[in-house]
């Protein structure tokens, strides 16, 4: 067997269509920093879709969103920070470690509340807010409308930045790509109802959702990709979700260098004609709901359901940060 390690981030980890995008020239921004290369940019665009429109899209329903769009960000931080190194102090200030105080939009964080806190790297945080400010990005086609009549109907709205274009041809996608994009979709679909059912009903509701919906809409996701698509973890809370003994080696893995925090890399198996595909499922503060020590973290109400929803139960005690599992992909190799 042959194992590649992949250098792609994946996260755990918003109202009507997409608006067409208008030309607008960035000169009419100032930017003290000097402007991406391509392959910043592109960079930049990759970590902004994977690390931020798992909640802030701009696809969802006004009524099914879990929180502001990534537009309506940009525009309210340029508001206090119209130049580009300030723009990206004041986000990475914010998601730094996330607080109501810090927090500009107050509108939202009244109605979707403080997001997780997850251990993002600065860098990171840093490359996608400079491609926020550089490049116009999507948003839904009313935002316009609903943004101007939130500030007094004040002027024209109009997204500062220029359009993103790639300039290379589209290559066919590798087997690599496409079990990245399973892993991606799959915990986009349950990461954004996760969420919901946490905002509007909290985490028992929350529990209700993983123990009913979760393998359902992953069996879903799996028939959409023609793959096989599990979660899997060392500390099961369904006997299902129980790793095998491959499986526990790349956990082990995972753990090693989340622990000792150090860069880690997606694992790719190629083994015949099928590739076995691994990557990290990561703690985050709204996690340790039902995930971390019970009587502190995990509310009293949640333990009983637990224990009498699952008595074989072994999934708590995490604190942010862990290694909570692994997706556990096996792709049909297409070039054999």
């Amino acid at each position: 067997m042959k194992k590649i390690l992949l250098i792609i981030p994946l996260i755990f980890l918003a109202s009507c269509k997409n608006s067409g995008e208008t030309e607008k020239s960035i000169s009419q921004v100032a930017i003290e920093k000097p402007a991406f290369t391509q392959q910043e940019a592109l960079r930049g665009k990759e970590l902004l879709e994977a690390k931020c429109y798992v909640c802030h899209g701009p696809d969802a329903s006004e009524n099914a969103r879990i929180a502001p769009p990534m537009v309506a960000i940009k525009a309210r931080y340029l508001m206090d920070n119209p130049n580009k190194e300030e723009f990206a102090n004041a986000i990475w200030k914010f998601v730094e470690k996330p607080s109501l105080e810090k927090g500009k939009m107050k509108g939202a964080l009244k109605r979707f509340g403080v997001m997780p806190y997850q251990p993002y790297k600065e860098e990171e945080i840093r490359l996608l807010s400079d491609y926020i400010y550089e490049f116009k990005i999507e948003e839904p086609d009313c935002f316009k409308e609903h943004w101007e009549k939130g500030h007094g109907g004040k002027g024209d709205y109009q997204q500062q930045g220029k359009v993103f274009h790639n300039g290379a041809e589209p290559a066919e996608k590798s087997i690599k790509q496409l079990g990245l994009e399973m892993a991606q979709s799959t915990q986009k679909v349950l990461g954004k109802n996760l969420m919901g059912s946490m905002q509007k009903e909290g985490p028992v509701a929350a529990l209700k959702f993983c123990n009913e919906r979760a393998y359902p809409l992953t069996d879903s996701m799996a028939t959409v990709h023609g793959a096989k698509i599990k979660r899997v973890s060392e500390k099961a809370r369904n006997p299902l979700n129980k790793a095998n003994s491959q499986e526990m080696e790349q956990i082990a893995y995972f753990k090693e260098k989340i622990g000792a925090k150090e860069d880690y890399e997606p694992i790719v198996i190629e083994n015949g004609d099928k590739t076995q595909f691994y990557y990290p499922i990561v703690t985050n503060d709204m996690c340790l709901k039902c995930h971390g020590k019970p009587g502190e973290d995990i509310a009293t109400e949640v333990v009983s359901i637990l224990r009498e929803r699952y008595p074989s139960d072994a999934a708590t005690g995490y604190s942010t940060n862990e290694v909570r599992g692994i997706w556990s992909i096996v792709l049909e190799n297409t070039n054999n």
